[in-house]
């Protein structure tokens, strides 16, 4: 797996290792306070073969065993969002490390919209999955450490931001800035919205360390997927947004949305992320199934 280390810059600021998982193009992180040992796993990937709809943590172990390398102890396991693009480890991952599991509050919104998709009424208790559903401005602390989180609505409408010191997780809301923005076309998005999230992201200090969701390499004369860029480098020159008013961002996202296929995982992926990475309940014959909406998108 590609991996790239982001050093800290001193007292509060945590050292941030990235996992790239290229079957599904996404970036993976480990936060770490190096002072008390401890981290967070933040959108942790769960293995999954659309052809087969095989399943598996390959991935996640690989994240795992960097951990225990390293000597760390794992106080949270948290993801942005009920991804659309990628299965969540989320569950494996509490169970490996006894470390409490979280997501932001508004994926209880996000579950009732999607039960109604599904026609799964009673679906998806969100409050039995999740450990945590963090509000807009809530706090946790490791090590050292403080976590705050932004509510970031836009690509799905509960996506939440970890602002740790001088680094910020945020998710499905830019892409590189060579890049620009991601996509607000999933149910519940919204382009407008995204415009306003990415405005309060970018109003964090100029060096603050933006850590996205996904790329998608080669980009221009770049072959490497990358992660990482500051709230400044955003600003002078991520295409979708440097130069950019409000209408014209609206305008280019929903001209751009409307060419986008729906990801290959999706309707596998919000059924196991809206329990937590976990695969629906099994059946008589002891195997969990899927129930995709023919002719829904």
């Amino acid at each position: 797996m590609f991996t790239k280390e982001s050093p800290s810059r001193g007292p509060g600021s945590p050292r941030v290792v990235g996992f790239y998982d290229k079957p599904s193009g996404s970036a993976q992180y480990v936060a770490i306070d190096d002072a008390t040992k401890t981290c967070v796993l933040i959108d942790v990937v769960q293995d999954f073969d659309t052809r087969s709809v095989g399943t598996g943590f390959t991935a996640a172990q690989e994240i795992l065993d960097f951990v225990r390398a390293e000597g760390l102890e794992v106080a949270y396991v948290m993801d942005t969002h009920p991804h659309a693009d990628h299965l969540m480890a989320s569950a494996w991952l509490k169970e490996q490390t006894g470390a409490p599991n979280v997501i932001g509050a508004k994926a209880a919104e996000i579950a009732d919209l999607w039960r109604g998709i599904y026609n799964l009424p009673e679906a998806f208790d969100v409050t039995r999955d999740f450990d945590h559903l963090l509000e807009d401005g809530a706090t946790l602390t490791f090590g050292g450490l403080e976590i705050r989180v932004m509510l970031s609505p836009g690509h799905t409408l509960g996506s939440v931001t970890y602002v740790i010191g001088d680094a910020a997780f945020v998710h499905d809301t830019l892409m590189q800035a060579d890049v620009g923005s991601s996509r607000a076309d999933f149910p519940g998005g919204s382009a407008a919205m995204l415009w306003d999230s990415i405005q309060a992201i970018l109003s964090l200090p100029e060096d603050t360390r933006l850590f996205i969701g996904h790329d998608y390499p080669p980009v221009g004369d770049r072959k490497d997927p990358a992660w990482e860029a500051t709230v400044a480098a955003h600003k002078a020159g991520n295409p979708h947004i440097a130069g950019k008013s409000r209408e014209a961002f609206i305008a280019l996202r929903e001209e751009r949305d409307a060419t986008l296929p729906l990801p290959d995982r999706m309707l596998y992926a919000l059924q196991v992320n809206l329990r937590a990475g976990r695969l629906p309940p099994p059946e008589a014959d002891g195997r969990s199934y899927f129930k995709i909406p023919a002719n829904r998108f």
